[in-house]
């Protein structure tokens, strides 16, 4: 008798924690969960910290600009330390992108289908056609690139952290 109660029990049981575990795991989802659902609803704080898609627009054009007049410094500024630009010939550094303007005759670049979205407040990702009219070391490299930069907030101020680029076929 003893062992027929015993896997009574038992039954009962595993009965009782097949029922709470979806239980458990269903609030455990909801609780992680729950803050990132919460923070999406805040809306991004005026003032510097959110700027407007314009505004990081004019700062994408102030860096072609001063790639196309080749003023390192002007460029550099407005620059992270630590960005890096991704192309087909390779991954380059602030330096490298400084050491290729001076091979390069940017002759005239227009700007089409931008689009900018601030997944944080902190965080612009740019993306847009360039169509480029320029050389570099000496060869055409005419054409249009769709591209895609990223600007971050550091110290109060926007700077450009990432840009990509790739020729249209």
């Amino acid at each position: 008798m003893k062992s027929e109660k015993g896997s009574t029990d038992m039954r009962r049981l595993n009965k009782e924690m097949a029922m709470k575990k979806p239980f458990i795991l269903c609030l455990i989802t909801l609780l992680a969960i729950a803050p990132v659902s919460f923070s999406q609803g805040k809306p991004a704080k005026a003032g510097k910290s959110a700027p407007s898609e314009a505004a990081i627009t004019d700062l994408e054009k102030s860096a072609w600009e001063a790639y196309k007049n080749k003023q390192p410094d002007a460029f550099k500024a407005l620059m992270s330390k630590d960005y890096y630009g991704v192309y087909a010939e390779g991954v380059k550094t602030l330096d490298a992108e400084l050491a290729d303007m001076a091979k390069t005759d940017l002759r005239d670049y227009s700007f089409s289908d931008v689009k900018v979205v601030f997944p944080h407040p902190k965080l612009a990702i740019l993306t847009y056609k360039a169509k480029v009219q320029a050389t570099s070391d000496g060869k055409d490299i005419s054409g249009t690139y769709n591209s895609g930069s990223v600007w971050i907030q550091q110290g109060g101020k926007w700077v450009g952290a990432f840009h990509t680029e790739a020729k249209s076929q």
